[in-house]
């Protein structure tokens, strides 16, 4: 019986955070959504409307259901840190405002812990030559985005932004961490 755990992060773009963590070995769902925000000043669940406009506080993130006996939670971190700039304040690439933040929204004291170490290790090596500004939050929500953001990258990879923006990515994935991709992914 595998075990489950839940790990929520943001690294910009939900489309191009989902496309590469769903490759990975012992990942069992990735979720696109929102995370963080003050839910004392929202009505209702975030848009992403509403959150464009970056004034909710909420990033853009992805919830991950993982088996840790398939693959660590410092594992899923050290990917993140090295499939992101996380060194680049409310940014990435074109994408800027708070809602594409680098953040670890940790589910526990463990995860918190963790977190912490993996983002002082990617410190002491950075290929950007620049500390992480990656935030280390305590979870406190997530809402799933809406339908259209769910696998978007597998349903349209031929759009511009998949092909320039995500394409990458997933080809640095799969060069520097193949062992951790699934079979059916590896190109």
């Amino acid at each position: 019986m595998e075990r489950v755990e839940t790990a929520t992060l943001a690294g910009g773009c939900f489309w191009c955070t989902e496309a590469i963590f769903k490759r990975l070995n012992g990942v069992i769902s990735v979720e696109s959504g929102y995370a963080g925000g003050n839910d004392q000043e929202e009505e209702a669940a975030p848009s992403y409307d509403k959150v464009s406009m970056g004034n909710t506080n909420y990033a853009e993130a992805i919830n991950i259901q993982f088996d840790p006996e398939k693959i660590s939670y410092s594992t899923l971190l050290k990917i993140f840190f090295h499939t992101h700039n996380p060194t680049t304040l409310n940014q990435q690439g074109a994408d800027i405002g708070t809602q594409y933040r680098s953040a670890i929204f940790y589910h526990d004291e463990k995860q918190r812990k963790d977190a912490e170490s993996e983002k002082e290790e990617f410190n002491k090596n950075s290929p950007y030559k620049k500390d992480a500004v990656t935030s280390i939050e305590k979870y406190t929500n997530f809402y799933k985005a809406e339908n259209y953001h769910q696998d978007y990258y597998e349903r349209n990879k031929d759009y511009p932004y998949c092909t320039v923006v995500i394409d990458p990515k997933i080809k640095k994935l799969i060069k520097d961490y193949s062992s951790y991709v699934k079979k059916e992914y590896m190109e």
